[in-house]
């Protein structure tokens, strides 16, 4: 029988109990739709309170659309967007980025999941030339793909080359929850007070069902977005029950305390699995995720248990991610049954 928990992905939890309360209590009687309600106005504030009174902030229902309108305000069809070999809007949305801006992505060989400016100002190039896409955001992922976290100066630095080149630092935040957390800052301090300009912040891997947002720091790139979100299919006609939620994760560190705990059990889940000889952990567990490089032959027997994916078939790399409901058992009882597997 297989197990209530896995280790495939945090978008394979569960709800959080607080988050489904909170749905079930914006399910009373009629309001207006489209986020023209108590619900959404509460959520609202709730971003600024984190955020600055000045964000602009816009509910949308899934991490791929957060992404690419974040990119399109920031963006023509002329432009090119810098980013990491393994982002998420390169490798995983199905061109879905390049088809709804029409820019091209120029993707950055990296070898810990971050981009640094040495690597992106190798192409920054064409500037002026009307045969070349014009490079227009940096893109960057927090926590990255490969469950590292960039640092605040990384970050800075970053956003500071954006900056001085007419550009904009745009920040994928899936988990932007687990590296806060990680570095033990406030979401602002991790965010706004480092450069970032647009953020697609995630809330469905940290304990919500389906709710992502757009923060953007200047109001001026917010200036059509109500348009660009109706045009991309993301505003939501019982917008209450997704603001909801985030009324609830923002409310009593729910946020924090969530990502603290996925980040804790992948720390413990790196602890046990560091006793098992022919495992080896390939990048540092920094967030919820472990990288971890196992034989091939044992790949298969544990996913008949545990579904999970590989990351890396040529070099037999797996990835496992804890959640916030992943327990201390579950992860024993995890890391037992991989050492038993590959023993044979």
């Amino acid at each position: 029988m297989n197990p209530l928990r896995s280790f495939a992905s945090d978008n394979n939890a569960g709800v959080h109990p607080k988050v489904l309360q909170a749905i079930t209590a914006a399910n009373r009687g009629h309001v207006v739709g489209y986020g023209s309600d108590v619900y959404t106005e509460a959520a609202v504030s709730k971003f600024k309170q984190h955020f600055g009174s000045d964000v602009e902030v816009f509910i949308v229902f899934n991490g791929t659309a957060a992404n690419c309108l974040s990119l399109k305000a920031l963006t023509e069809p002329y432009h090119a967007v810098i980013c990491g070999e393994a982002a998420h809007i390169y490798t995983d949305e199905c061109g879905a980025p390049e088809k709804f801006t029409g820019c091209k992505l120029i993707p950055i060989p990296i070898s810990d999941g971050k981009l640094t400016v040495e690597a992106v100002r190798h192409v920054y190039h064409g500037i002026g030339d009307q045969h070349h896409v014009q490079p227009r955001v940096i893109s960057i992922t927090q926590a990255t793909e490969v469950g590292t976290v960039y640092t605040p100066p990384e970050i800075r630095a970053l956003a500071r080359f954006a900056h001085q080149h007419n550009m904009f630092l745009h920040m994928d935040g899936a988990r932007i929850a687990n590296a806060a957390a990680s570095l033990g800052l406030s979401l602002r301090q991790a965010t706004r007070d480092l450069g970032v300009d647009v953020l697609s912040f995630g809330g469905t891997k940290n304990g919500a069902m389906g709710a992502e947002a757009v923060v953007f720091f200047e109001k001026k790139f917010a200036r059509d977005f109500l348009y660009l979100r109706k045009q991309g299919m993301q505003l939501a006609s019982k917008m209450r029950f997704i603001s909801a939620q985030f009324e609830a994760l923002l409310s009593n560190e729910l946020w924090r305390k969530n990502a603290q705990h996925s980040n804790q059990m992948a720390k413990l889940l790196q602890k046990e699995l560091s006793k098992i000889p022919s495992v080896k952990i390939v990048h540092n567990v920094e967030a919820n995720g472990i990288f971890a490089q196992i034989p091939r032959t044992a790949i298969t027997k544990l996913q008949k248990r545990y579904f999970f994916y590989v990351w890396d078939e040529e070099q037999s790399v797996v990835r496992w991610m804890c959640s916030f409901d992943t327990t201390e058992q579950d992860v024993k009882q995890f890391a037992k049954f991989v050492a038993t597997t590959i023993r044979g």
